[in-house]
């Protein structure tokens, strides 16, 4: 979700109305994906990077974060939406970490569109994490390095409980995946779109969905394959 602050900066505005703005952007988004039946949607919405903002932008990330949980959740939890938070627990406020698992403890039942949050998040981070928890099981003789798989190292990163994402998506114009879901992504289909986050509307999710649904995915073999 890339340009809030572009997209105010546009307007003479101030970053943080971006990010205000953005945040219907999001409540757009999971609609969308909830009534074409997309049973993940993940929403890279702070990286581990970010800290380094300043600190009066990160505040108020910080604050449409917790304003964004204890307004939409109720209505998440009746859509039987379930919420999932990936990245670094360490270093995430007080006042935050608690809200997060809260979101994560009352829709754990839930079983329509899965909603990922991607907080604190850096794919590097995930991979060495991973790394490091096969590498508890080999010194504890549970595993020998030698059992150490594709499959079994997928089994030890975040997303261990769902598969690898089939589309994602960027907004405002930017080529690349800045540090998002890079083991994850060895597969995936990429639309890339010049449109700012707050202006990525139900017009601009389902064109990309339509995008995705026009290509043909071998994975490197010769047979198309196909996602139901």
């Amino acid at each position: 979700m890339d340009g809030n602050g572009r997209w105010a900066q546009s307007r003479g505005l101030p970053r943080s109305s971006g990010h205000k703005k953005g945040v219907d952007a999001v409540r757009s988004a999971i609609r969308t994906a909830s009534e074409w039946g997309v049973k993940t949607l993940t929403l890279f919405s702070f990286s581990s990077e970010n800290w380094k903002r300043p600190k009066s932008e990160v505040n108020d990330l910080m604050c449409l974060l917790k304003s964004f949980i204890r307004r939409d959740l109720s209505d998440l939890h009746k859509e039987d939406i379930k919420v999932c938070v990936i990245g670094a627990r360490k270093g995430i406020p007080s006042d935050v970490l608690p809200l997060l698992q809260e979101a994560e403890n009352l829709t754990c039942n839930n079983s329509s569109t899965r909603l990922v949050i991607a907080f604190n998040y850096s794919g590097r981070e995930e991979i060495v994490y991973a790394a490091k928890e096969l590498a508890k099981c080999v010194a504890k003789g549970e595993i020998s390095s030698d059992e150490i798989t594709e499959h079994l190292f997928s089994r030890a990163l975040y997303t261990a409980e769902w598969s690898d994402p089939d589309l994602i998506i960027r907004t405002s114009g930017e080529l690349r995946l800045s540090n998002f879901l890079l083991w994850q992504a060895a597969y995936s289909e990429f639309v890339f779109l010049d449109c700012l986050w707050p202006d990525f509307d139900q017009a601009q999710f389902e064109h990309a969905l339509s995008e995705f649904d026009s290509r043909i995915r071998r994975f490197g073999s010769l047979v198309r394959n196909t996602v139901t």
